[in-house]
């Protein structure tokens, strides 16, 4: 029986550190990924916004070619600008039409990261589900909650 009971817990051990915990690190990941999509989006309507409110038709700005090699370049006309749509694509907006782009990018950014919160959550309550399913195997004491300090 106490063998039974040692491969039983060997295996919910094996679980856990060979299933769930890189599906938590992986995860986490992919929401990282959402957040730094959403923080482009962020800066690009806070740049079109500035654009609008200064009144700028014209540009000068500095270009990075890659390697952190810059190089100066001329914006002539800041009414049309190019962002990228994804696969490579880019497609001209209009100021108006951009920011109109960027807020539905931004509410299914928003959507993506909140699914991604609930499937870490999901993730996490399964460790620690499955650890409860460890100590009752090994007949451990529960975890007193620990008490909450109110100031």
């Amino acid at each position: 029986m106490e063998s039974y009971r040692q491969q039983k817990i060997q295996k919910l051990e094996e679980f856990v550190d060979g299933r769930l915990k890189p599906d938590l690190v992986q995860t986490i990941a992919q929401r990282d990924k959402v957040f730094e999509k959403q923080k482009v989006f962020s800066d690009l309507r806070k740049n079109i916004e500035n654009l609008e409110k200064n009144s700028v038709t014209s540009l000068r700005t500095m270009v990075n070619l890659g390697s952190e090699v810059y190089m100066q370049a001329e914006v002539p006309d800041t009414r049309r600008i190019f962002v990228d749509v994804g696969l490579g694509f880019h497609v001209e907006f209009t100021w108006s039409e951009a920011l109109n782009y960027i807020s539905q990018r931004e509410e299914k950014l928003e959507r993506e990261i909140e699914d991604y919160t609930n499937r870490i959550a999901s993730i996490k309550s399964h460790i620690k589900m499955v650890c409860e399913g460890i100590r009752e195997l090994l007949q451990l004491p529960a975890e007193k909650p620990v008490p909450e300090l109110n100031f």
